[in-house]
């Protein structure tokens, strides 16, 4: 007989935990036999005693079974079904570019993206600011785009891992959120319930991310790839920098422009190209499209500069409803914000620090992203042309930041944000690599 209150006493005390209680426990908290003042004690006993590397798998895989789990089989697809996620940052554009120029070679990707979260932008309203764009599809379509476009940026429908999003809601309220046993498992459940052959995982650390230390980035990094291995998903995780935005913009209409332009073949931001090229090349690797690292990288460039990246994004977004020519003209379909604020810095010299996390919230703050749960985004207003550390910057020369705004007091309180935001010096610190570590 399962009592939901012996498990959390078990943990309580710092015993393991066996799958078959695991099991019930997670299918309890599916099902609503176990009450939210049991889920959220059981959160609590985790965080502070912590699983064993079996106990993290078995509750990723409880997870993941408890909604729906996506099968490629009968699809018949020519290569393998292959993921990326990131932990979120400010900027963070890459999906925009990694899924169709993975698909270009060869891979299939159903990106399962989540929404902003606290600070970071999300990927799904990046795509939610194409005007027509349906970013929950129901799984005949999903399968339909993925088959024909290669890869189809959606969000999760409510049959996948719905424990994950009942315990997710409780964690958020009860300062467990942290917990890398149960993050571990959030991230994990989804992606395995997406059916994938490989994934890759881009875990940032700094200002602007949720782990501000690159030893908190790397604990969570090795946690997902070793309970994704013993869950039989092959995966590799990059440490990467968010000390700075990542990219010029931040902001959803902005940061789609951005990855236009560069799918587009303009230039792009140095470390951007470097974080996309680098994460799309290990799961090249991993999904087998690649002989090695360095063989990824040239055939991640060559869909960029081919055009075969962009051609794929085309069809993406024509399949899922949105414009057909939006490569060719996004300023024709991707909203813009009336008010548009350089913001300069007092003095000359040289950005030596940023304080990325702020950035963020500025974001926020100018209705870019969510203050409660369901808020309305705004999708044209944001941050463009965002200096980074080691950039010159002056009164009469480049600014910190342009703010787009939709009222000039929006973009005033925006801009008193920005400027105390990045420290201007005579002189930056050097700039470290934007991969800090491969795991």
């Amino acid at each position: 007989m399962f009592l939901p209150q012996e498990t959390i006493r078990r943990k309580r005390d710092g015993h393991r935990l066996e799958p078959a209680e695991i099991e019930a426990f997670v299918r309890g908290i599916t099902d609503g036999s176990v009450g939210e003042g049991q889920a959220a004690a059981f959160a609590m006993a985790v965080f502070f005693r912590g699983m064993r590397l079996d106990e993290r798998v078995a509750l990723t895989r409880a997870m993941t079974r408890s909604g729906t789990v996506l099968d490629w089989a009968p699809l018949g697809l020519p290569g393998p079904v292959v993921d990326k996620h990131s932990t979120g940052g400010v900027g963070d554009k890459v999906s925009l570019i990694l899924a169709p120029a993975v698909a270009a070679c060869g891979g299939f990707v159903p990106m399962v993206s989540g929404r902003g979260l606290g600070h970071t932008g999300g990927t799904l309203d990046k795509f939610d600011s194409i005007p027509g764009y349906r970013s929950l599809p129901d799984r005949a379509t999903l399968q339909r785009v993925v088959r024909e476009a290669g890869c189809a940026v959606i969000g999760a429908t409510p049959d996948i891992a719905p424990a994950d999003r009942r315990l997710y809601a409780i964690r958020d309220v009860t300062a467990t959120v942290e917990s890398l046993d149960l993050i571990t498992a959030s991230i994990l459940s989804k992606k395995l319930a997406a059916g994938l052959d490989a994934l890759v995982m881009d875990v940032k650390f700094g200002s602007g991310a949720f782990m501000a230390t690159p030893a908190d980035a790397e604990a969570l990094a090795e946690s997902i790839v070793t309970v994704a291995a013993g869950a039989g998903l092959p995966a590799v995780a990059l440490l990467t920098d968010m000390n700075r935005v990542l990219g010029h913009s931040a902001g959803n209409a902005l940061e789609m422009r951005e990855a236009i332009a560069i799918l587009r073949g303009e230039p792009a931001d140095a470390r951007l190209l470097a974080v996309t090229a680098e994460l799309s090349a290990e799961l090249l690797v991993l999904a087998g499209l690649a002989a090695d690292v360095a063989e990824g990288r040239r055939r991640f460039a060559d869909a960029l500069a081919g055009g075969a990246a962009a051609e794929r994004f085309a069809r993406m977004v024509r399949a899922l409803g949105g414009p057909a020519d939006l490569l060719d003209a996004p300023d024709r379909h991707l909203a813009v914000a009336p008010v548009r604020r350089p913001v300069t810095a007092d003095r000359d010299g040289v950005v030596a620090a940023v304080d990325t996390r702020a950035l963020g919230v500025a974001v926020v703050g100018l209705g870019g992203g969510r203050v409660r749960v369901h808020d309305a985004i705004d999708p044209a207003v944001g941050l463009d042309a965002v200096a980074g550390p080691g950039d010159a910057v002056g009164p009469r020369g480049r600014p910190l930041a342009v703010v787009h705004a939709r009222s000039d007091a929006d973009a005033d309180a925006a801009a008193a944000v920005v400027r105390a935001a990045v420290t201007v010096a005579d002189t930056a610190p050097p700039a470290g690599p934007v991969v800090a570590r491969r795991i």
